[in-house]
């Protein structure tokens, strides 16, 4: 907590010093950035600087507007040692901030998570009767795009494959593609659609997965996927590696 409180305190002392500049329209020196520690110094700056924007940002999607005037007059008496409440004071409220953060998270989490469930069994539904799509019993959906002739692995087996994932609007949380390198795991220890739907597939296949939330990451937000999220795969199986390829990946 007292971490946060101090990157707190530096991140409004540097929105403060750029507020105060604006308000007395002063033109800024040019930036000379020739030297190692004046790119340190900078970038010390920069880094506070997009943390607060995107921190203040965070907080006025959730229904939490910081008064900006208070904000800056807060740093200038604190500055002059005036402040008008003590740090005990300060601690408490911020801890309610805090707190209150935490609180409007898990709403919008919960409503967010609604949404995605609801939005994933419509998408399974119409999904499954498109021509091509095949529904497994467990409700993992796939779709042949380009057939193999290889073998087909085991659920021990480890193997190489390229990917693409994204959520149901189209959004992409993943893709070994854009990071032009082959992603290699044994396969029981990835997620379950994809545990059950990579035996599907031949060396050399390439095959699109629709992944219900229950054979996915089911109720956990990790952020880029919403809870509750049904997740689309487009999955290309590259090879079974043997047991000194398997061995290094371990």
């Amino acid at each position: 907590m007292k971490k946060t409180i101090k990157l707190s305190l530096i991140a409004a002392s540097v929105l403060a010093l750029t507020a105060c500049n604006q308000e007395a329209k002063q033109e800024q020196a040019p930036v000379t950035l020739d030297t190692e520690a004046q790119q340190q110094a900078y970038g010390i700056g920069a880094s506070v600087g997009n943390f607060l924007n995107k921190d203040l940002a965070d907080k006025t999607e959730l229904g939490i507007e910081l008064d900006q005037a208070l904000l800056i007059r807060g740093f200038k008496d604190a500055l002059a040692g005036e402040a008008k409440i003590d740090e005990e004071k300060i601690r408490e409220v911020l801890t309610a901030l805090d707190t209150s953060v935490r609180t409007k998270q898990e709403a919008h989490a919960k409503v967010e998570a609604e949404k995605s469930q609801a939005a994933g069994i419509k998408f399974l539904a119409d999904n499954a009767a498109k021509a091509g799509v095949t529904v497994t019993e467990s409700g993992l959906q796939y779709e042949v795009l380009t057939a193999g002739e290889g073998e087909k692995p085991v659920a021990t087996d480890v193997v190489k494959v390229h990917y693409k994932g994204t959520l149901l609007d189209g959004t992409e949380f993943d893709s070994s593609y854009s990071r032009n390198e082959p992603t290699t795991f044994p396969l029981n220890r990835v997620i379950p659609g994809w545990t059950e739907g990579l035996q599907l597939m031949p060396v050399g296949a390439k095959y699109k997965f629709t992944i219900p939330a229950d054979l996915a990451y089911g109720d956990r937000d990790l952020g880029k996927i919403p809870a509750n999220s049904t997740l689309v795969f487009e999955v290309e199986l590259l090879e079974i590696q043997d047991e000194e390829q398997a061995a290094a990946a371990e």
